[in-house]
């Protein structure tokens, strides 16, 4: 008499080597999920905001800080700081896994190769950004971050100034290169030669939007702490 499979017994039907890829690959499509929803998204949401600095100190804290409740800003960063957790640790797994293929050609190893060290800046930007921006005022001093003094940091110390041009750029890359990992190689959404060609050209015009974005908040900031 055969006896009875259990559910705590492995599946020997299926190789080792076949789930570890399958695995992978789920883990991959996660990866790449989270990198654009909702961190992606909320990215950009969270650059368009600084841009209220061009109205007034009032209107930029309302838009960047302002919370309607202690429960919705912790309900917010969870749905961020999670899934950036996952893809963080993911994409260290992974930049230490993967390397450069000479056989797809020398602009899709530059793309990778500047996807990794745009990465590697985002990170170490981000970690900043979040203690300083986010963790030291609202944890340490009791209150959401001001106005007057990030916009004054920005116009009289010119390596803050630097830092958040070089992480602007950063995170315009990642996320428009990200883009189009996301809909071509991750996804599958495009997979043909033209699509894939047309996902290029909407990347690198989202690339400029996303940058002239970003640098237009960085400016309002810096001209804002003229001021002070």
């Amino acid at each position: 008499m055969a006896l009875p499979l259990t559910t705590d017994q492995p599946d020997r039907t299926v190789p080792a080597g076949a789930r570890s890829i399958a695995r992978d690959f789920m883990l991959a499509r996660l990866g790449s999920l989270f990198a654009f929803l909702p961190v992606g998204v909320w990215t950009i949401v969270h650059l368009w905001n600084q841009l209220a600095a061009y109205q007034s100190p009032e209107a930029w804290q309302r838009a960047v800080t302002g919370h309607s409740s202690p429960a919705g800003e912790a309900l917010v960063f969870a749905i961020v700081l999670i899934p950036l957790l996952w893809h963080t640790v993911w994409g260290i797994i992974r930049m230490f896994r993967s390397r450069p293929n000479p056989r797809i050609g020398w602009f899709s190893n530059l793309r990778y190769i500047v996807q990794r060290l745009s990465a590697i800046g985002l990170l170490l930007f981000l970690g900043a950004h979040l203690y300083l921006a986010w963790f030291e005022p609202r944890f340490l001093r009791g209150h959401a971050e001001v106005f007057a003094d990030i916009s004054r940091e920005m116009h009289f110390h010119t390596p803050t100034l630097l830092v958040y041009v070089l992480g602007v750029l950063a995170i315009a890359y990642h996320l428009a290169n990200g883009l189009w990992s996301f809909l071509s190689m991750g996804w599958g959404v495009t997979v043909s030669k033209a699509g894939i060609a047309w996902m290029e050209r909407i990347a690198l015009l989202f690339f400029f939007v996303l940058l002239a974005i970003g640098w237009a908040a960085v400016y309002g900031l810096y001209a804002g702490g003229s001021a002070y």
